[in-house]
C-alpha cells in the first residue's frame, strides 16, 4: 500500500515536489488556501519571471545568509542543473545582461506555471484548493478549513511550503507561525528583507535627487560589499545594489537602532588614483565641471557630495577623495513587511535536520521561505526553494522505512 505525502502550500516548493516525488511509491496531495496553485509565482513574474541566476556555483551559494544549511541541496540541484531541468520541461531560458535567468522571450509566466502543472497532473498528484491550514490535531495530523468545514487530514509525511510573510495579497501571510509555537517549535519574528531602507534626507536635497539612480557603484555594510545599482526615493534607498545587504543592515538596526552603509562611487579606482586625477585639475574656477569629466561622476554623485561636504572640504583633495570612495549614509529603518519582496524569520534552522525534517515532529518537513534565512533578489530565493524541494523529493523517494 502506498504511503501518503501531504504538501501544505501550493507555491514554488510545492510545484517542484509535485513534479519530482515518486507517485508510484506515494499517494501525493497538495493542499492550497487559494483557488489555484502558484499565485505568488505568477505575481513575482509580472516584471519578468526571474527563475535563477547564471553565476558560478561557488559564489552563488555564498549569496545566502546563512548558507551552510542549503549547501547539500544546492550541490545536488544547482542553478545550472535547474536550467537543464527547465529545458527538459519545455522551458528554454536566456541569460539577461545582469546574469539573471528568464524564460525565453515570448514565454509568459502563466505558460511556465502551466508546464509545471501539466507535469504534476501527469504525476497523478491530487490538487486540493481552498484548503486553509488551521493547525495540528492531538496526534500531529493536520486540520484544514475547506468551505467552512473543518477537515482532518492524515498522512505518513507532511511537507510544509507555506512561504514567509511578504505579499499577503497572494496568501503569503505568515499566519501559520502560532501553530508551530504550540508544538514548541522555535520560531523567529518575521522581518522585511529585499526592501527599501529609510534615510532621513534633507527636504531640499530630496527634491533634487528623488527618482535618480546611482549606477556602477559598490555598497558596504558590516564588511560585506555588493556591486550594483540603487535608486534614491523619498523614503530612502532601494534596488539590487542594496538588497543583498539586508541581513547586515537589519543586524545594525537591531543592535544600535540605525545602520551605516558606505558607497564607493568609483569602485574600479583606488584612492590613490582618485587623488591623482583630482590633483591634475588645473582649472580651479571650473572645478566641479572638470571633476565630473576627470572621474566620470554623475550629477547625482556631485549633488550628494556637495550635500555632505562644506565648500572648503569639497575642494580639499584628500577629504573629497575619501568621500568618493567611502560616502557615508545612515539608515534608520526598513520598509514594512507588506512592502518588502521577501522576509526572514519563521522556523529556526536549529529546528530541522539536514533533510529539512523537524527534530521535534518526525515525518514533518519544512522548506522554502518558511525557514529563517536571507536570499537576495536575482533568482536566488526561487532557486533555494527549488533546490530544497528537489533534494527533499529525492530523499523521500529513496527513503527506506
Amino acid at each position: 500500500m502506498k504511503k501518503k505525502i501531504a504538501i501544505i502550500g501550493g507555491g514554488s516548493c510545492a510545484l517542484m515536489l509535485g513534479c519530482e516525488l515518486n507517485s508510484e511509491k506515494f499517494e501525493i496531495s497538495i493542499f492550497e488556501r487559494n483557488a489555484t496553485l502558484g499565485r505568488k509565482f505568477l505575481v513575482a513574474g509580472d516584471g519578468g519571471l526571474n527563475l535563477t541566476h547564471s553565476e558560478n556555483e561557488i559564489s552563488f551559494i555564498k549569496k545566502y545568509t546563512p548558507f551552510s544549511f542549503l549547501e547539500k541541496s544546492f550541490q545536488s540541484f544547482s542553478n545550472h542543473t535547474f536550467i537543464k531541468w527547465l529545458n527538459g520541461l519545455g522551458i528554454p531560458t536566456f541569460i539577461g545582461s545582469s546574469g539573471r535567468v528568464f524564460p525565453k522571450k515570448g514565454i509568459k509566466p502563466a505558460e511556465v506555471l502551466n508546464l509545471f502543472l501539466k507535469k504534476i497532473k501527469t504525476n497523478s498528484v491530487n490538487i486540493n484548493t481552498k484548503y486553509k491550514w488551521q493547525g495540528f490535531s492531538n496526534n500531529n495530523h493536520l486540520i484544514f478549513n475547506h468551505n467552512n468545514d473543518l477537515i482532518k487530514i492524515k498522512s505518513d509525511y507532511f511537507i510544509f511550503c507555506l512561504g514567509g510573510a511578504s505579499w499577503p495579497i497572494t496568501g503569503s501571510k505568515g499566519d501559520w507561525i502560532d501553530y508551530f509555537e504550540e508544538k514548541h517549535i522555535n520560531t523567529l519574528p518575521f522581518k522585511a528583507s529585499n526592501c527599501a531602507f529609510q534615510i532621513n534626507w534633507h527636504p531640499e536635497l530630496i527634491q533634487k535627487i528623488e527618482g535618480k539612480a546611482l549606477k556602477n557603484i559598490s555598497i558596504t555594510c558590516n564588511k560585506k560589499t555588493n556591486y550594483g545599482e540603487i535608486v534614491i526615493t523619498r523614503f530612502g534607498l532601494e534596488g539590487s545594489g542594496i538588497y543583498p545587504l539586508s541581513a547586515q543592515i537589519r543586524q545594525q538596526l537591531d543592535e544600535v537602532k540605525n545602520a551605516t552603509v558606505y558607497i564607493d562611487f568609483k569602485p574600479d579606482f583606488s584612492l590613490e588614483k582618485i587623488i591623482e586625477k583630482i590633483e591634475s585639475i588645473a582649472d580651479k574656477k571650473n572645478f566641479t565641471t572638470n571633476l565630473k569629466i576627470k572621474l566620470n561622476l554623475s550629477q547625482l554623485q556631485i549633488q550628494l557630495l556637495k550635500a555632505c561636504l562644506s565648500k572648503q572640504d569639497f575642494t580639499d583633495v584628500n577629504k573629497l577623495s575619501v568621500n568618493i570612495k567611502k560616502f557615508k549614509l545612515t539608515i534608520i529603518n526598513t520598509a514594512t513587511i507588506e512592502e518588502s519582496i521577501s522576509t526572514v524569520g519563521g522556523i529556526s534552522l536549529n529546528e530541522i535536520n539536514e533533510n529539512f525534517e523537524l527534530k521535534k515532529l518526525p515525518g514533518h518537513f519544512v522548506i522554502g521561505e518558511m525557514l529563517d534565512y536571507d536570499a537576495p533578489t536575482g533568482g536566488y530565493l526561487l532557486q533555494s526553494c527549488f533546490s530544497m524541494a528537489k533534494y527533499l523529493a529525492h530523499y523521500l523517494n529513496n527513503k527506506i522505512d
